[in-house]
């Protein structure tokens, strides 16, 4: 019983429902016995996992909509200085990325096309 309360602990860990603390602390309440612990974390994590993905949609949000094609820094379509002041990368930065994606897989033309077609200008 013991045995199978540990593993399914391990489980919980292993999945990411558990953070290293948590795990700790519901182990060392088991081995000392002081109270069954009953496995019931799933709840609360599903919980948490709704409240945090909630929190990484509105950051996510909050980074496209301020997600705007530079008028200043641009060769093309100022989609690159777009992204650079958005994500904190220097435009060149962004330009490699671009030609390594057209120059290795093909697709960088039309990713940059999409985002020049969909990415308001400031």
């Amino acid at each position: 019983m013991l045995s199978d309360e540990i593993k399914r602990l391990h489980e919980l860990h292993q999945a990411g429902a558990l953070s290293d603390a948590e795990y700790e602390q519901a182990k060392a309440r088991i081995l000392s016995g002081a109270s069954t612990v009953s496995l019931s974390k799933e709840p609360s994590f599903k919980e948490s996992t709704s409240s945090e993905r909630i929190s990484f949609d509105q950051h996510r949000d909050d980074l496209l909509s301020g997600l705007r094609r530079s008028r200043v820094d641009r060769w093309l379509g100022g989609v690159c200085g777009g992204l650079a002041r958005t994500y904190g990368l220097e435009s060149w930065v962004w330009r490699l990325i671009f030609a390594l994606f057209v120059l290795t897989f093909g697709f960088g033309v039309v990713i940059y096309l999409l985002l020049w077609v969909f990415i308001p200008e400031e």
